[in-house]
């Protein structure tokens, strides 16, 4: 019962829910994320954490940049039916297909980064620029 608890109160914040949204769609960088929902590194990082931390998605590490992806293979089927609860929620939302259709113009990161370099701000250079 616990697991569904944490897991509802992290999805009772709508921001949440749309970067679980966009990364049903694909695994994203923050930066990413920051473009399609035009939200902070700060907060796109914090939801994506709050997110990982309820058990939703798995992150990894290139350099100084984290990537994002739901954890379709490790999650419980507590949490695979919540995930096709905002699945069956953002084919239907308004927003959230707003925000897909905005997540299809924003380059792959990997296309991005070979042409001209991540845009992510890296925490660290947050806190020695601010």
């Amino acid at each position: 019962m616990d697991e569904l608890v944490r897991a509802a109160k992290t999805l009772s914040d709508p921001a949440r829910v749309r970067v679980l949204n966009l990364l049903m769609q694909r695994e994203c960088c923050v930066c990413e994320v920051m473009d399609v929902l035009n939200i902070s590194q700060v907060n796109a990082s914090r939801y994506c954490s709050a997110l990982r931390d309820a058990g939703f998605l798995t992150m990894h590490k290139e350099g100084r940049w984290k990537h994002y992806a739901v954890d379709w293979d490790g999650c419980s089927p507590v949490l695979s039916d919540l995930l096709a609860s905002v699945k069956k929620s953002g084919d239907i939302d308004p927003v959230a297909i707003e925000d897909r259709h905005r997540l299809l113009e924003v380059s792959p990161r990997v296309e991005r980064e070979s042409a001209r370099g991540c845009e992510c701000t890296p925490v660290a250079a947050l806190g020695s620029s601010h």
